[in-house]
C-alpha cells in the first residue's frame, strides 16, 4: 500500500553570476524508491538569456511546474502558482550589483566634521607596492553634514539635563542638538534632486539612537522610499564600519526590492498567498521577501553552499569538523564546520566594507577561469581572470590560457563529456587545439628560460600550472585551519562548485585529508542547501557592562526580552508552534584593555559565559588574561524557526569493486609521472556500493571527478566518498624547478602571513591588534630575508640586520629555546618603540633558518607618554634600547630582567620614565614569541616534507627568481631613459639635503645607490639608521616591478649601497633617531623615486601624534600611572605619469590603520573628543594628473594631557614633477584660550613640538598633499580648504 505526502512542490533557486540552479521537491507517493514521499527535480539554466526569458529563477520553476505537472505553462503568461507550496532563493544580485557599481543613488548624512570619513575609512591602501594607488569608491552620490554631537562621558555626571544613559549603559552628552529646519531644507533639496534612498549614519548613535531616528522621521515625511538608520540595521560600536553597512543597505536594498518586484510579477497575483517566499542571508539564515535587505544579502548565495556542505557532510556522532571548497569560475570558497556555524562581523567585499553577521568564507582568487603566466622563471597562477567572456582559450574566444586549459590538455575534461555551446554558432566542443596551440607558445618561452638539456613537455607544464593553483587553493584553508589552532588534516573534505571534483583528491593530499565527500549534489549544493536551511530571524544590542555575578541578573533580564522578541518576529512568520523555535544566545565579550571580542555562544545547560569565553580564547590564542575583567560589548539573540538537521549518516553498505563493464570508454590523463589509460564512469550508471579505483573519472551532467591513482571512490545514496590515498609525488630535488619555485614562493609566504596572524590575534596593544604595525619574516641560516609578509614596508630591509647583528653577537652560542630581543639602532632597529624578537629554527643541533617579529609598542620609557617624544636629541630620551637581551633562554621567559631593562633602566636617566604600560609591553611580547613559535612550527613541517636540503636550495633559488627580476628593471630603466647615471636630492625641513646618485650597469643589471652628499647627523631625532635606507631601497625597487615577484634578500644582491659615516643616514650609536623612522624614511622613498622619474612625491612624512600622561612628575619625586596613546595620520599621494594621486590614505614606509573614532572617544576615560576628520581640499599639487589631497583631523581634550606631533614637509612642499605643481605643505595648529582673557589663539607647533594642553585645547593637524603630474590643463588656481580656514 503506498501513500502520498501532504503540500505542494518545494522549490530552491540558486541564482549565480553565470548559472541558476534550480531543485524541484515534488510530492510523489512513498514508495521505495521515494522513502520521503517526494522526488526532486534539478534544473539548470543561464542566469542571462534575454533572448529566451527575462527572468531565469522565474523560468526555472516554470520548467520544474512543466516536469511535475506534465502541464503546459506558456512563457508569455504570468505563472500559475496553485501547485506551489514554497519557493527559497539565494542571489548574487547584491553582490553584483556592488562590483559592478550598479545600485541605487543614494545620499549619506553624517555629523558635522565627517563628511569625507567613509571616503577615508582606516586611512590604509589595499596594496603597499602600488604607487598608483586605488581605493574603491564609496557607494553615496552626496553627503550631507548634520550639525549635532553627542560623546560618552564618565559615570557619575549624570546630574545634567544634557547627559542620558545610552541602550549599552553608557553616559553621553548631547552637545549640539540638530536643526531640524535645516536638515529638512537639506533633505528636500535631495528629494528635489531625485534621491530616493539615504542612509543616516551620526557618531555615537550605536547607543544614542534618538538623533537618527529624528532624521529618519523628517525623510519619511518627504517621502524618501528607503531609509537606513544605521543605529537599527547594526548597532554596534565603530562608525565606519557601521557607516558603510548603512550606505551599502541604501545603495543594494532598493536593487533588491526592484528585483523581488520583477520576479513577482511574472507570477499571478495568489503567489504571496499560496507560496511561502523566503530569500537566504549572508548569515546562512532565511528571511521572508519583506525582511530581505541588501547589507545581508551580499554572500546569500555561497552562504547557502555553507549549510548545504555543513548539513549533509558533517557527522554528529563521529563529529570530524568538515572543511567546505567550493571551486568556480573565478574564484575558490572555503570555509569550516564544527557542528556550528562559523560567524563573522566585520567583512570587506568589494572595497566596502559590511558590519553584519556573516558565515566566514574565505575567497581565494583562483578558480577554473584563473589565467596562467611565466615570469621570470615562475609559474604564476591568477589573481587574474579570464572572466565569462572571453573566457579561457579553450572557449572559442581567443582568450588567454587559463586553469580550465590546463585541466583539458591533461585529459581531465573530456570535450565529449561537456556541453558543446562554443563557437560563433555555440555548437562547437571545448577547442583542445586551440589551447594546445597557445600550450605550445608559451613551451617554447618556457624552454628558453630554463636552458635544460631536458626540455619539459606540455604535460609537464600544464601539470606545474595544476600543482600551482592547487597550492594557491590551500592557501585560505592553512588559514583557516592551522592559524586558529585547528590541524588542517583531522578534517573532511567537502567538495561542491563546478571545478572542484577535478583539483578535490590533490588538495586533500597536499593538505594531508584522507577523506572527501563530494554530494550527489554537489554541482547544485547552493540551491539544495536551501532546502535545508532554517529562518533565522536576529536581534542585537550594545552593551558596556562589566561580566560578573553581579552583573549578570541585568544581561539576563536584556536577553529574555530580545528572546521574546524573536519569538513574535518568528510566530508572525507562520512559525506558530513555540517547539520549532529556539533561541542561540551570544554575548560578545572581551577582555578589559583589549579591543578583540568573541562572540561566545551560551553554554547548553548553563550561564557560564566566562567559561566558554575563555576556553575560547584559549583555543584561538593559547593563551588566557586572567587578571583583566571580562567586557560585555553586545548582547545577539539568533532566533532560528525550523528544524533543519545534520542529514549525513553513515549508511552500512555492501561495498563491491566496480564492473568493469560499468566504464563508458577509457581515455588518457596525465598523472603526477605521466599518463595513465583512464576509465571513465557516468555517475547514473554506478549503484550504491560500487568502489572505484584510481585512476578514473566520474562524470555527471554537471561535473567532472577526478580519482587520482591511490584514492578510491565508493558511492553512497547521497554522496561519493573518496578515501585518499598518499600521493605518489615524484622526488623534488635541489636543483631549480620552475613549478616547485612558485610552490615554495607559496609555502614561504605562508608561513610569514601564519605568523603575523598570530601576532595580531595574540596581541594586546591597539598599536599591534587593531593599527597592525608589525611586520613577521623568514629568514635563512645566514640571515637573509626568504620571505616577508607585505606589513610594514619600513621593516622590510632592517629586519635583516636585525637578525644579521645577533648571529655575530651570539657567534656559535644560541641554544634551541632561545629567544633574542632587540631594538637599538645600531643593531639593527629602526627605532626604539619598535622592538624585534627573533627566534633561531634549529635542525638537528645546528641553526638553519631564523623566524623574526617586529612591534610598535606603545610605550617604553623616555621623556614624554608614548615614546615619540618630538623635540628628542639623545637616544636615551627615546626609551629602553637593547643591542641584545635573552627574553627566553632555553624555554624560560626572563620576566624579571624585561622588567628591569623597560621600567627601571630607562628612569635612571635624567627627565625620563620607565614604560608607562608594562602589562601590555609584557603580553605583546609573549604574543611576538608565540608568532615565532608559529612560524618554527611551520618551518620543521616543511624541512619535514622535502627534507632539509631542499628548503634551503628553495630559499636560494627564490631569492635569485626575485634578484632577476630586479636586474631586469634596472637593464629596463636604463634603456628608457637613455641614461645610466639617475640623481636626485630632497631636504628635510631643517635643511638636511638628502642627496642621491644611481648608476646603473646596464649590462649586468647591476646598481649603486651612494648618498655622498646628504646632510651630517642631526642634533635632533631625524637620523636614521642605515638598515632604514636598505627599507627605503628594497621597497623602491618592489614597487617599480609591475608584476608580483618574491620580497626577499636577493632584491638587494644586484645593489651596492654607500652611505656616508655619521651621516643623516648613519649616525653615532647615541643619536636620537625616533623620527628617522617615521619622517627621514619617506623622504628617502621620495628622493628615490625622484631619481627614478616614477611619479611626483607624497606627503613625505606620517604625521606621528601621540598623547597620554603619567611617568615622572615634573619636580621627578615620584611615578604616576598613565597611558599613552600613538596615531600616524594619512596625507596624499604623489600623481604619476597614468595616474591622479589619492587622498586620505598611507603612503609608501607605512600602511598602519587608524583608530575608530568611536572606539578613540571610548578608550582612556573619554579624554578625547574628535572635532574632525575630513579631507583638506585642494591641497594636491594641480598637474595634467593631480595629486592627492591631505586630511583635516581636529582634536578637542577633555583634561590636561602632554601631546606631542612629530611631522615633516612642514617646510618643504611635496615635489611635483613633469611640470605638475607642488602639494601643499602641512600645519599643525594648538587652538587655545588665552589665559588672562577669553580671547581664542591660534597657534603654529611647527613640525616638531610637545606642548601641555588643557581642558577644552584643540590640536589640528592638516596634512600634505601629494605633488601633481605633468603641465595642468587649466591656469585656475586651486584653494587650499586649510589655508583659507587658518591662515
Amino acid at each position: 500500500m503506498t501513500t502520498k505526502t501532504q503540500g505542494g512542490i518545494r522549490i530552491c533557486i540558486d541564482r549565480g553570476g553565470t548559472f541558476t540552479d534550480c531543485i524541484g521537491s515534488i510530492p510523489v507517493p512513498i514508495s521505495e524508491e521515494y522513502p520521503t514521499g517526494r522526488k526532486e527535480i534539478v534544473v539548470k539554466l543561464l542566469s542571462v538569456d534575454p533572448q529566451n526569458y527575462p527572468d531565469a529563477p522565474r523560468e526555472g520553476i516554470r520548467r520544474i511546474l512543466e516536469i511535475a505537472s506534465g502541464k503546459s505553462f506558456p512563457k508569455d503568461k504570468p505563472v500559475e502558482t496553485s501547485l506551489i507550496e514554497s519557493i527559497r532563493m539565494g542571489t548574487t544580485v547584491a553582490t553584483n550589483a556592488l562590483l559592478e557599481r550598479k545600485g541605487e543613488r543614494c545620499a549619506l548624512l553624517i555629523t558635522k566634521g565627517f563628511k569625507d570619513l567613509l571616503l577615508i575609512g582606516n586611512q590604509t591602501r589595499p596594496k603597499i607596492f602600488d604607487l598608483a594607488i586605488r581605493k574603491p569608491d564609496v557607494l553615496y552620490q552626496r553627503v550631507v553634514e548634520v550639525d549635532e554631537r553627542v560623546s560618552l562621558v564618565s559615570e557619575g555626571l549624570n546630574s545634567s539635563k544634557d547627559i542620558f544613559q545610552g541602550v549599552s549603559g553608557e553616559y553621553v552628552k548631547i552637545f549640539k542638538k540638530p536643526d531640524l529646519e535645516k536638515v529638512k531644507e537639506d533633505l528636500q533639496s535631495l528629494y528635489d534632486d531625485d534621491f530616493r534612498s539615504v542612509a543616516i549614519c551620526l557618531l555615537h548613535s550605536y547607543t544614542y539612537p534618538e538623533h537618527e531616528r529624528l532624521l529618519g522621521e523628517i525623510a519619511t515625511s518627504i517621502g524618501f522610499t528607503h531609509i537606513s538608520l544605521s543605529s537599527s540595521i547594526m548597532p554596534m560600536i565603530k562608525i565606519v564600519p557601521r557607516g558603510t553597512s548603512s550606505t551599502a543597505d541604501a545603495y543594494l536594498t532598493p536593487c533588491i526590492r526592484k528585483y523581488i518586484d520583477g520576479f513577482v510579477s511574472g507570477f499571478d497575483e495568489n503567489l504571496t498567498k499560496n507560496a511561502r517566499l523566503e530569500f537566504m542571508q549572508s548569515d546562512g539564515g532565511l528571511v521572508p521577501v519583506n525582511k530581505f535587505s541588501g547589507f545581508r544579502a551580499i554572500l546569500s548565495g555561497p552562504a547557502a553552499g555553507v549549510v548545504g556542505y555543513a548539513l549533509t557532510s558533517y557527522n554528529e556522532n563521529e563529529k570530524i569538523p568538515v572543511i567546505g571548497f567550493d571551486m568556480g569560475g573565478t574564484s575558490t570558497d572555503v570555509s569550516r564546520y564544527d557542528g556550528h556555524y562559523e560567524h563573522v562581523f566585520e567583512t570587506t567585499t568589494a572595497g566596502v566594507t559590511i558590519q553584519a553577521p556573516q558565515l566566514d568564507i574565505n575567497t581565494v582568487a583562483a578558480g577554473g577561469g584563473s589565467r596562467l603566466f611565466f615570469r621570470n622563471g615562475m609559474f604564476v597562477v591568477g589573481p587574474e581572470s579570464a572572466g565569462a567572456h572571453p573566457g579561457p582559450t579553450c572557449y572559442r574566444k581567443n582568450g588567454p590560457l587559463t586553469v580550465t586549459d590546463a585541466n583539458l590538455i591533461l585529459g581531465r575534461l573530456v570535450p565529449d563529456y561537456f556541453p558543446k555551446i562554443f563557437g560563433p554558432d555555440e555548437n562547437q566542443p571545448l577547442d583542445l587545439e586551440g589551447t594546445t596551440q597557445k600550450f605550445q607558445e608559451m613551451s617554447k618561452e618556457i624552454n628558453e628560460f630554463i636552458n635544460s638539456d631536458k626540455e619539459m613537455s606540455l604535460d609537464e607544464i600544464a601539470f606545474g600550472f595544476i600543482k600551482v593553483a592547487n597550492e594557491t587553493m590551500c592557501r585560505p584553508i592553512r588559514a583557516l585551519t592551522e592559524a586558529k589552532g585547528y590541524d588542517t588534516s583531522m578534517h573532511i573534505l567537502a567538495c561542491f562548485g563546478g571545478a572542484g571534483g577535478q583539483h578535490a583528491c590533490a588538495i586533500a593530499q597536499n593538505l594531508g585529508i584522507r577523506k572527501i565527500l563530494i554530494h550527489r549534489y554537489s554541482s547544485v549544493l547552493s540551491a539544495y542547501g536551501l532546502s535545508l536551511a532554517d529562518a533565522v530571524y536576529e536581534v542585537q544590542e550594545p552593551s558596556a557592562e562589566i561580566y560578573s555575578d553581579k552583573s549578570l541578573p541585568k544581561i539576563k533580564e536584556r536577553i529574555h526580552a530580545l528572546c521574546e522578541a524573536c519569538t513574535i518576529e518568528l510566530k508572525s512568520q507562520g512559525f506558530k508552534d513555540e517547539s520549532l523555535i529556539k533561541h542561540e544566545i551570544y554575548l560578545n565579550l572581551r577582555y578589559q584593555g583589549t579591543d578583540f571580542a568573541f562572540m561566545t555562544l551560551k553554554p547548553k545547560d548553563s550561564w557560564d559565559f566566562s567559561g566558554a569565553f575563555v576556553s575560547q580564547y584559549q583555543q584561538e590564542f593559547g593563551f588566557t588574561l586572567p587578571d583583566r575583567e571580562i567586557f560585555v560589548d553586545d548582547i545577539r539573540i539568533r532566533g532560528i524557526g525550523g528544524d533543519a538537521s545534520i542529514t549525513r549518516h553513515d549508511e552500512k553498505i555492501d561495498q563491491k569493486l566496480v564492473n568493469p563493464s560499468q566504464c563508458k570508454e577509457k581515455t588518457s590523463v596525465y598523472f603526477e609521472g605521466g599518463r595513465l589509460e583512464t576509465p571513465i564512469y557516468l555517475l547514473e550508471h554506478l549503484k550504491v556500493g560500487d568502489k572505484v579505483p584510481g585512476p578514473a573519472m566520474i562524470i555527471d551532467a554537471n561535473s567532472t571527478i577526478i580519482v587520482t591513482p591511490g584514492c578510491n571512490a565508493l558511492v553512497t545514496s547521497s554522496y561519493i566518498m573518496i578515501t585518499v590515498g598518499s600521493d605518489v609525488k615524484s622526488k623534488v630535488t635541489t636543483e631549480l624547478d620552475p613549478i616547485q619555485l612558485a610552490i615554495f614562493g607559496h609555502r614561504f609566504m605562508s608561513i610569514a602571513e601564519q605568523m603575523g596572524n598570530t601576532l595580531q590575534k595574540t596581541s594586546i596593544s591597539t598599536n599591534i591588534k587593531e593599527r597592525l604595525d608589525f611586520s613577521c619574516a623568514l629568514f635563512g641560516a645566514d640571515g637573509g630575508l626568504v620571505a616577508n609578509a607585505p606589513h610594514i614596508p619600513v621593516h622590510l630591509g632592517s629586519l635583516s640586520h636585525a637578525v644579521k647583528y645577533q648571529m655575530d653577537y651570539y657567534k656559535d652560542k644560541l641554544e634551541d629555546g632561545d629567544v633574542i630581543l632587540t631594538n637599538h639602532p645600531q643593531a639593527g632597529g629602526s627605532h626604539l618603540p619598535d622592538i624585534t624578537v627573533i627566534t633561531p629554527v634549529f635542525n638537528e643541533g645546528k641553526i638553519v633558518f631564523f623566524v623574526a617579529s617586529r612591534g610598535h609598542h606603545a610605550d617604553i620609557g623616555g621623556i614624554l607618554p608614548g615614546s615619540m617624544p618630538p623635540n628628542s636629541k639623545e637616544l636615551y630620551q627615546e626609551g629602553a634600547a637593547v643591542k641584545s637581551f635573552k627574553l627566553v633562554s632555553k624555554g624560560r621567559f626572563d620576566n624579571d630582567g624585561i622588567v628591569d631593562i623597560l621600567l627601571n633602566q630607562p628612569a635612571k636617566y635624567p627627565g625620563c620614565s620607565g614604560t608607562r604600560c608594562l602589562r601590555d609591553n609584557i603580553s605583546d611580547l609573549k604574543a611576538q614569541v608565540a608568532a615565532n613559535h608559529k612560524g618554527i612550527t611551520l618551518v620543521k613541517a616543511l624541512i619535514q616534507e622535502y627534507g632539509l636540503d631542499v628548503v634551503q636550495a628553495y630559499m636560494m633559488h627564490i631569492r635569485y627568481n626575485a634578484e632577476l627580476s630586479v636586474r631586469e628593471l634596472l637593464k629596463d630603466v636604463s634603456s628608457r631613459m637613455d641614461s645610466n647615471i639617475l640623481k636626485a636630492v630632497d631636504y628635510m625641513d631643517d635643511g638636511s639635503p638628502i642627496q642621491l646618485k644611481i648608476t646603473i650597469n646596464e649590462k649586468e643589471g647591476t646598481a649603486e645607490f651612494d648618498f655622498q652628499g646628504t646632510g651630517p647627523e642631526v642634533y635632533g631625532n631625524t637620523n636614521a639608521p642605515p638598515s632604514i635606507t636598505y627599507s627605503a631601497i628594497i621597497y623602491c625597487l618592489r614597487s617599480l616591478i609591475v608584476n608580483e615577484i618574491p620580497l626577499n634578500q636577493g632584491c638587494l644582491s644586484p645593489i651596492d649601497i654607500k652611505i656616508p659615516e655619521r651621516s643623516l643616514l648613519n649616525p653615532s650609536d647615541k643619536a636620537a633617531v625616533v623620527g628617522g623612522n617615521v619622517l627621514t624614511s619617506q623622504r628617502l622613498v621620495d628622493v628615490i623615486l625622484k631619481a627614478f622619474q616614477a611619479c611626483a612625491a607624497s606627503q613625505g612624512d606620517c604625521n606621528n601624534l601621540t598623547f597620554g600622561k603619567g611617568g615622572k612628575t615634573d619636580d621627578g619625586t615620584k611615578v604616576e600611572e598613565g597611558w599613552g596613546y600613538y596615531e600616524t595620520i594619512a596625507g596624499g599621494s604623489g600623481a604619476g605619469a597614468t595616474w591622479n594621486g589619492q587622498s586620505g590614505v598611507h603612503v609608501h614606509m607605512t600602511n598602519t590603520r587608524i583608530t575608530d573614532p568611536e572606539i578613540l572617544e571610548r578608550r582612556y576615560d573619554h579624554s578625547i573628543l574628535l572635532r574632525e576628520f575630513s579631507l583638506r581640499k585642494g591641497s594636491g599639487g594641480a598637474g595634467l594628473h593631480k595629486g592627492g589631497d591631505g586630511v583635516i583631523r581636529e582634536l578637542e581634550f577633555r583634561e590636561p594631557l602632554q601631546v606631542s606631533i612629530l611631522s615633516e614637509r612642514r617646510v618643504h612642499h611635496p615635489y611635483g614633477l613633469k611640470g605638475g605643481k607642488d602639494g601643499s605643505k602641512g600645519l599643525n595648529l594648538w587652538i587655545r584660550k588665552d589665559e588672562n582673557s577669553d580671547k581664542v589663539r591660534t597657534i603654529n607647533l611647527g613640525s616638531k613640538n610637545t606642548i601641555k594642553v588643557n581642558i577644552g585645547d584643540r590640536i589640528v593637524i592638516c596634512t600634505p598633499g601629494g605633488g601633481g603630474w605633468g603641465t595642468p590643463t587649466s591656469n585656475e588656481d586651486q584653494v587650499d580648504e586649510a589655508v583659507s580656514r587658518y591662515l
